[in-house]
C-alpha cells in the first residue's frame, strides 16, 4: 500500500462513519445504536489486534 492511499484511509473512513451517523440521525437509514452501545468494545479490541499484527508483519 502507498504512503499516499494510507494516508487517506483514515479522512475517508471518518468521512463515511459521519455520513453514515448523519443520515441515520435523519432517518433515512436504519440507526445502529444498539449495536454500537453494546459492542463497542469489541470494535476497539479487534481495531488494536489488527494495527499490532499489521506492525508486527
Amino acid at each position: 500500500m502507498s504512503s499516499r492511499s494510507h494516508s487517506l484511509f483514515l479522512p475517508l473512513a471518518l468521512i463515511a462513519v459521519g455520513a453514515y451517523f448523519l443520515l441515520a440521525r435523519l432517518g433515512w437509514l436504519p440507526s445502529l445504536s444498539h449495536w454500537f452501545n453494546h459492542w463497542w468494545p469489541v470494535a476497539l479490541i479487534v481495531l488494536g489486534v489488527v494495527l499490532l499484527l499489521r506492525r508486527l508483519s
